[in-house]
């Protein structure tokens, strides 16, 4: 194992976040450790993502660029490239195809047109792939469902008047979301519970 070239990692961090109009940014996770970071990718217009942000796990392996990057999503996202449980990605360029001659950028940008142009015949996750091959407009709707969900920022209404078309009062759902950490799901099952 070779040390990490400092100067590159830091001029790729740099390069992540120059251009505020691309939808990406990473930043570190510690001002001390150069090999954790966070990655911020917006979701591309005109998709089931768009107006979400996802935070992605960005992991330099002390060898790197000979070795790719360990990338997973933090943000859930339903996507067939993408495990809905681990965040897992299924892409080509962080597996066999990686080239020292790529950067975290590169990557990033490679996320961001995965989510604009899935590949379910490579899935990650063959739940979402099926979907994705047989319903699309099922897929389209759930898609959309966990950006608003899980991607987009949230003051808590969309969440509140979700559990409300469930037939539950304000009240109770607001407790509910409030003692669930604004996590829907957990929400519902104590309403339901």
């Amino acid at each position: 194992m070779t040390s990490p070239d400092t100067n590159r990692i830091k001029k790729e961090l740099n390069d992540c976040n120059k251009d505020p109009n691309s939808g990406i940014e990473a930043k570190l996770n510690s001002p001390d450790d150069l090999l954790h970071w966070t990655g911020k990718l917006k979701g591309p217009v005109g998709t089931p993502y768009e107006g979400g942000d996802f935070s992605v796990s960005i992991e330099l392996p002390g060898d790197y660029p000979f070795v790719p990057p360990k990338m997973k999503f933090i943000t859930k996202v339903w996507h067939p490239n993408i495990s809905s449980d681990s965040g897992a990605i299924c892409l080509d360029i962080l597996k066999n195809e990686w080239s020292p001659a790529l950067t975290i950028r590169t990557a990033l940008i490679s996320l961001q047109a995965l989510l604009s142009a899935p590949e379910p015949d490579d899935p990650q996750d063959a739940v979402v792939a099926k979907q994705y091959k047989e319903n699309q407009p099922e897929f389209v709707k759930t898609a959309t469902f966990w950006t608003e969900t899980y991607a987009k920022p949230q003051d808590g209404s969309a969440q509140i008047k979700q559990l409300m078309e469930m037939g539950f009062d304000e009240e109770r759902c607001k407790e509910a979301l409030q003692k669930a950490n604004g996590d829907v799901n957990v929400a519902l099952e104590s309403l339901f519970g």
